[in-house]
């Protein structure tokens, strides 16, 4: 919205620039008008082309904004206020309003309406009434109040649109929670039923061997140590599964996803020979994260490394984690060849490369962003994944 103001700016400004230089007195007054037109052209051009990168510089320095007044001030006294920069005035109250807030409206508009009457008191038109007098003041005003309003209006959407995002979050969280369950009770199934079905099988035939009129101690041996080995995998399966069943119906067991996200860091750093390096970032720790979820996180974060070292052919490998503005964020990044340039998932999976496909289907499955390119590099490339902490809370009840 800021930059369709300024984008507004600009349009009038371009209209009202020849007016003004032609009613400038000769000498100084038209190098000061001069000099006003540039500044505040470039001023509008540059924040509307480049909002994201100056804007805040204009948020935390409401003087800019005020030396920007002043100069078009020069403008609008010169090219007089029936001029199109007359609208340009009203839009100084409005972006005041949203950007700062009901004060920096106030501080404004009286400003711009200071200005305005200055600038009808230099035209000293005697025709003009009362109401056309204070018309334009009056506008000042009221668009101050309307960017006030349309910032609250904002700010209250931003807030919505964030819980929303933490209760889809903690939603995708919960079905990831009882997708994993599902999984380790097929688990259960398929594994360890199954081996101790093959257990009771080498039993029988134990039995059977054991019962003949002629036993051979080789074939019994034999079939005696595969019924141990077969007891002994079903043993190590089941507490394998016991034991994550019991971290997931436990609601104050979690998995401290920096300790395990170091720890695979440096056993990929040894079996691969990659320079590899993890730090930890942000302002505070990292609360227990679901086993479920912290199985994906990790994943991700492994297969990251693993695409790295086997496609990228890189010099270095580095991970960082930590709380950024309640966010888990994990990001590796690697300084190789990168990706290719227009490279979709689509084309990915077509081509059947679903490293990551994968990877972004694991994310959205447990209500995290993930973000695959360069980042803020030059070269290389950066896996971003962030997922509200918000959304961790609802996995524990």
């Amino acid at each position: 919205m800021c930059r369709q103001v300024f984008g507004f700016r600009l349009a009038m400004i371009a209209l009202a620039a020849p007016s003004a230089l032609v009613n400038a007195n000769p000498g100084v007054a038209t190098r000061l008008v001069g000099a006003a037109v540039v500044v505040t052209f470039m001023a509008s051009y540059v924040l509307f082309r480049d909002w994201e990168r100056f804007g805040p510089l204009l948020l935390r320095h409401p003087s800019l904004l005020a030396v920007d007044t002043l100069f078009g001030s020069l403008l609008l006294i010169s090219a007089g206020p029936t001029s199109t920069l007359a609208y340009v005035s009203v839009c100084t109250p409005l972006l005041a309003g949203i950007v700062y807030g009901w004060r920096g409206a106030a501080a404004f508009a009286s400003l711009q309406a200071l200005i305005l009457a200055l600038a009808q008191t230099a035209a000293a038109d005697a025709h003009k009434g009362v109401a056309q007098t204070f018309l334009l003041p009056g506008l000042c005003v009221i668009a101050g109040a309307v960017g006030v309003t349309l910032r609250n209006l904002m700010l209250r959407f931003g807030e919505a649109t964030t819980a929303l995002t933490t209760v889809q979050a903690r939603l995708a969280v919960t079905e990831a929670v009882g997708a994993e369950r599902a999984r380790l009770a097929r688990e259960l199934h398929d594994s360890v039923a199954k081996t101790l079905h093959g257990v009771a099988l080498a039993a029988d035939g134990l039995a059977g061997t054991a019962g003949a009129d002629r036993m051979n101690p080789t074939l019994i041996r034999q079939q005696a140590e595969l019924v141990a080995r077969s007891a002994r995998r079903a043993a190590a399966e089941s507490r394998e599964l016991l034991a994550d069943l019991r971290r997931e119906s436990d609601p104050d067991e979690g998995t401290d996803v920096l300790v395990e996200l170091a720890a695979r860091t440096r056993d990929f750093n040894t079996r691969t020979g990659l320079p590899t390096t993890y730090r930890p970032t942000g302002d505070h720790g990292v609360p227990p994260v679901p086993p479920a979820v912290a199985r994906q996180l990790l994943t991700i974060a492994t297969e990251a490394m693993e695409n790295a070292h086997r496609h990228a052919t890189p010099t270095k490998v580095d991970v960082h984690a930590g709380v950024h503005d309640n966010l888990l964020r994990i990001s590796v990044y690697d300084d190789g060849r990168g990706l290719p340039p227009g490279t979709t998932l689509e084309q990915l999976r077509r081509a059947g490369h679903f490293g990551l496909v994968g990877m972004v289907e694991r994310a959205a499955s447990v209500g995290a962003r993930i973000r695959i390119g360069r980042g803020g590099h030059d070269t290389g490339t950066e896996v971003r994944l962030e997922l509200p902490l918000g959304a961790l809370t609802s996995a524990k009840t």
